[in-house]
This record gives structure tokens, sequence and C-alpha cells, in this order.
């Protein structure tokens, strides 16, 4: 038996920090609750105490000192173990955030701050990039004219004081920065450099609030996984820009590596976006001719930077095609001079076999390699005449390294193609192969050097400052002439490209290099005693060495059959097929951030080519969680 007092005492007060939107000063609002309130019955006594009237339902509770929003309104107080000295806010959900964009253009977005950064990174997306401005069927969000978000939904900074701006900028390309400008910006000096640049990714399990971030904060907004799908140049400017700026950056800050003969192409590409981007010809997006001329020129490139397939099914069941030819091959080995040798070579399905001549090919190959797994780089210098091929490939104790050496540029391309198709694990039987092998020779003819005479005549008129186009420390190595000619004589190769296609070139030679779509780790493997590079791509894992940067091992997820994380001492666990299991505590980032890299990648290679397919974010957070 309890008296009515006793009801009285297990009650207590609760203090509540409002947010109030007209005013500046945070408002505490004292309630007498007992343990068995909802959140959703708090909320409503708390709207009645403040007796404001206007529009709450955007606010929640946030509780300051255990970091996590009261969103399950059915849960009673004491299920959350709320009690007396809880700090509770009340305020919007939804605030405003500067993000940054890959063309250094800075948008100001109201932003869920209650919602998993995956949920809040979508809807960020569908306002800056969906529908696109070549969309016919504009929602009622934006300008029907020139797809513009309402000035609402979004508003610009610029040098100048806050303005709004046409939200048509993001297609567009960015004037190139000085070269002043670019030497004060971090560039990577080596791969434990380039670890630092992968530990700010943010969790997409927890709300923008559980991490810290704050009201009107600068993110980055970046593309993160490496995989693009449905790059289509009549309804993605806006991707399709801000991937090519994205590129730009990475190349332009040596993110990534190339060789000098690359650097240039990269430079003459840029040049020739920079100059159509100012061109007033550019500015008309519904130009139907336009549009019908990119989709014409880009058909078969379209198919490569989809991942999609082209309608050759029949293609696909006939018997599976081979390469034979003579080739040269070197392996490398210590104080031997590298010194190349003429065999009969044989590719067929995912593997290549050589014998010491074409007559001994119906008998046993002096070697045969299984292609499956490899890494593959390319080893050209299209000036020196020099078509090579560096295979790595995986063995038990770690990788075999074979170079192999083409005579001209038809016979490279159609080796390479099949050698890169081949470590994915398809044949040149796959409709992908063509293409490939018409990216390759489009990628080596770009390098084509031109004519003396003409670059000199053109250098005069050179308008831009050639060193805005070319890494700082490349740009050191020549004189502004100098390299202004050497840009101006690959441009010859490019000069006729309509931008789009220019735009998706340059992202198509990005994807060309070999350390494309590899993000690194600093990691310590267990059982090791020193610290080595973690890699990891769209289809594989691969431990470097952290001092030379050789690759020691390799890993496909198509072989990997479960992965989790030992959360007490921050520790990745994987298991692969044949018994083999590694183990690693990340060094340079939080173990989240490498594990959910690898689920994520796992996750997309589950998507269908529908394009009608929904995101199943149940299925993201299931693979990016780190559970058994």
């Amino acid at each position: 038996m309890l008296s009515s007092t006793d009801f009285a005492s297990a009650s207590w007060e609760l203090v509540v920090r409002v947010d109030h939107p007209n005013e500046e000063e945070q408002k505490d609002v004292t309630l007498r609750v007992a343990g068995d309130l909802h959140v959703g019955g708090l909320m409503l006594k708390l709207v009645e105490q403040i007796n404001i009237s206007q529009d709450w339902s955007d606010f929640a509770l946030w509780w300051e000192q255990k970091h996590c929003w009261l969103l399950k309104t059915h849960w009673t107080l004491d299920k959350y173990g709320v009690q007396a000295d809880a700090k509770l806010l009340f305020t919007p959900q939804h605030k405003m955030l500067r993000l940054r964009l890959p063309n250094v253009k800075t948008v100001r977005l109201r932003v869920s701050f209650s919602a998993v950064v995956f949920k809040a990174v979508s809807d960020i997306c569908k306002i800056l990039i969906s529908p696109g401005l070549y969309s016919r069927t504009m929602t009622p969000t934006y300008d029907p004219i020139n797809g513009t978000p309402a000035s609402s939904t979004m508003t610009w900074f610029s040098d100048s004081p806050l303005t709004e701006q046409n939200c048509s900028i993001l297609a567009f390309s960015q004037p190139p920065q000085s070269p002043e400008a670019l030497a004060d910006m971090y560039q990577p000096r080596s791969l434990v450099d380039k670890t630092k640049l992968n530990a700010g990714w943010l969790d997409s399990s927890r709300s923008l609030m559980e991490q810290g971030i704050q009201e009107d904060e600068q993110l980055l907004l970046r593309f993160k996984y490496y995989t693009f799908f449905d790059l289509n140049p009549k309804y993605d400017a806006v991707r399709i820009n801000q991937l090519y700026e994205q590129a730009r950056w990475a190349i332009l800050l040596e993110e990534i590596d190339c060789t000098e003969e690359e650097m240039m192409i990269f430079a003459a590409l840029q040049y020739h976006i920079s100059k159509l981007s100012l061109s007033a010809e550019t500015q008309d997006f519904t130009h139907e001719s336009e549009v019908d001329e990119v989709e014409a020129a880009l058909s078969n490139l379209e198919v490569t930077l989809e991942g999609g397939k082209m309608d050759n099914t029949l293609e696909d069941i006939t018997d599976i095609p081979q390469l034979a030819d003579n080739l040269k091959l070197f392996r490398p080995k210590k104080l031997i001079l590298k010194a190349f040798k003429q065999y009969w070579f044989i590719f067929k399905d995912t593997s290549i076999a050589y014998f010491k001549n074409k007559e001994l090919e119906q008998g046993e190959p002096v070697e045969k390699l299984n292609l499956r797994g490899c890494e593959v780089v390319p080893d050209v210098n299209v000036a020196g005449r020099k078509f090579g091929i560096k295979l790595l490939i995986p063995v038990a104790d770690g990788m075999n390294e074979v170079y192999l050496r083409c005579d001209h540029e038809n016979q490279y391309a159609q080796w390479m193609a099949a050698c890169i198709l081949a470590s994915k694990g398809k044949t040149m039987a796959d409709s992908s192969y063509q293409p490939e092998v018409l990216n390759i020779l489009s990628f080596l003819r770009m390098k084509n050097r031109s004519s003396a005479s003409q670059v000199a005549s053109n250098i005069e008129t050179m308008d831009i400052n050639p060193e805005c186009f070319v890494s700082p420390r490349c740009a050191k190595k020549h004189k502004s002439k100098q390299l202004a000619a050497r840009i101006l004589e690959a441009h010859q190769n490019v000069a006729q490209m309509p931008l789009v296609e220019a735009k998706l070139r340059f992202i198509q030679a990005w994807q060309s290099l070999p350390e494309f779509g590899l993000t690194y780790y600093l990691v310590r493997f267990k059982g090791s005693k020193k610290d080595d590079i973690l890699g990891v791509s769209y289809n594989r894992l691969i431990r470097i060495d952290a001092t030379t940067g050789i690759p020691i091992t390799t890993w496909r997820f198509t072989n990997m059959k479960q992965w989790n994380v030992n959360w007490e001492i921050r520790q990745v666990a994987i298991e692969f097929d044949q018994n083999v299991s590694i183990a690693f505590t990340c060094l340079s980032a939080d173990c989240k951030i490498v594990h959910e890299y690898i689920g994520g990648y796992i996750f997309l290679s589950t998507r269908s080519k529908d394009q009608n397919e929904t995101l199943d974010e149940d299925l993201f957070h299931k693979l990016t969680g780190g559970q058994d």
C-alpha cells in the first residue's frame, strides 16, 4: 500500500535547456517528471510550458552527457536512463552546415544533425546533384528553367559577403589556382604522408551531432568510394564536373602518382577545359546538338565509366578468344642487369603461358602465370617507344614481379586490356574488353608528340600561367616557356574535344593510373614487429612495405568469408578462403574508418544495373557495422 505522498516523491525535477529559434540565448525550463513518462510526453509538456505558438516538429531532445539523441519518443525516461542530473537540450534536428565541394566552392545547406551521416549525405546529394542540370523532369523545389534549388534550400559563399548564386556553377570547373596558392597546399611526399589524407572520414552510422560537429561548421564533401556508376553526359553535368575537380586536385597536389608524360596530358586537358569553360557557347546547357555530339562521341567511354555492359550478348557466350604473339619478358633478380628475353606467349582465359618459341606451343610451357588477383601496372613511355606491362602476381609468400615488353601501341593495348580484365577474374569474351582496348589506345594517342612548329606559334597565345596546370614539384623542373611548350604540344591531341568529353577523358586517364582507387592506412599486422601500409581498393586489400612502397601481398574481396572488429583492442580481423586469416590495428585512423571502407566497397559490389534500384541503407550498415 502506498500513500499519495509516496507518488509525489517518485517524481523529480528535470531541467531542459531550449534553443529558441528567434533568440540568441538558450533558456532553461524546469519540469516535474516521473521515470515512466515517455519522451514524446516530455516534449509535449515542454512545448506547453514554453507557450510559444510555432512549428516545433523539427525539435528533438539531445542528451549532452551521453552524446546522443532521444529520438525513440515511445521510450520512457527510465528506459533511456534519464535522471535528475541529465543535461537535455531541446533543439532543431536540422541545422546549417557549410560544405566545401570538390570544386573548392563552399555551399551552405540545412542538414539533419540527428540522422546518421549515411542518410544526411544521401539527402545532401539529392539537393546538389539530382535531378541534374539536363533533367527534363524537374521537381517543384527547383527552378524549371535552370534547375536552381529554391533560395530557401541553399545559399552560397564567395570571397564577398554571403551571396546567392546560380547552382549551375556546380557544373562548371573553376579558374585555375595560382602557383603560389598551389605551393601553400598540403602535398604528401610519401605513402605514410598519404595515410594522413584518409583519417578524417566521418562515421556513416552515427549522426553529425554525435560526432561533435557544430552548427555552421565547415566539412569537406568528397567522393569516398572509387566506383562511379551511370555517368551520363546528358544528365550528369554536376557529378561529372565534381568528379573531374576531385581528380584534378588529386593530380595537382600529388595525392596520386603519375609520370611526367602523364602530368602533361592532365595539364593539356585542364588547359583545354579551362578555355572551354570561359567560352560563352558552353553556358547553354539545353543545346541539343551539343548533347547529341557528346553522347555519340562517348558511346564506348560511357560503358567503361559506368562499369556496365554493351548489348553484345552473343559475344559473351561464344568461344573465349585468346592472344598469341612474341613478347619480351624480364624477371627482376638481385645483382642481375635488366635484360628482356623474347618468348612466344599465349593468353587464354585468365592465364598467360609462354614458350621458348612458337613451334613448342603444343608442349609444356616454360611457365604459366595465373593473373587472377594480380596487380597490373603500366610501364610506358610513348616518346621513347617503350610499351611495358608490370605484373605483381600473388603467391603464398608475397608477390612475384614480372615485366612484359610489347613492340607497339596496338599490341600493348590488347595485352594490357586482357591483363586488366584477368586481374578481375574476367576473360576477353567479356563485352568490356574491346572498350578497354580502345580506351588504352585513346590515352596513348593523347601522349603522342605534335610537330614543334605548331606549338611554337601557339606559345605566345597561351593566356594562362602554365604552372597552374601541373604540380608544384613538376613546375620547379621546367622554365615557364618550356612548360608551356610541353602542355601545348600535348594539347594538340585533345584540342577538338567538346567540354564534357574532355572532363570524362580526364577522369578516364585518372582511372588508368596504377594508384587509382587506392586509399592508404598505416597499420600494424598481428604478429608483425613493424608498421605496414594497407591499401584499400574497390576489390582488394594490399599489404605494402611502408619503407619501399613495394606490395607484399594482395587479398581479394571475392575470397573473403567474414570480417569484424574487436572493439576492445580496436583490431580488424578478416577471414579468407583456404584458411587464410589476417588481423591488424590501424595507427593512422580509427579502425571503424578502415572497416567501413571495406564493407562499403562490398556493399557497392552488390548493386545491380537496374537504374530504379533503391538504396538499401540497412544492408550498408550491416556490412559496415563491425559486428559478426
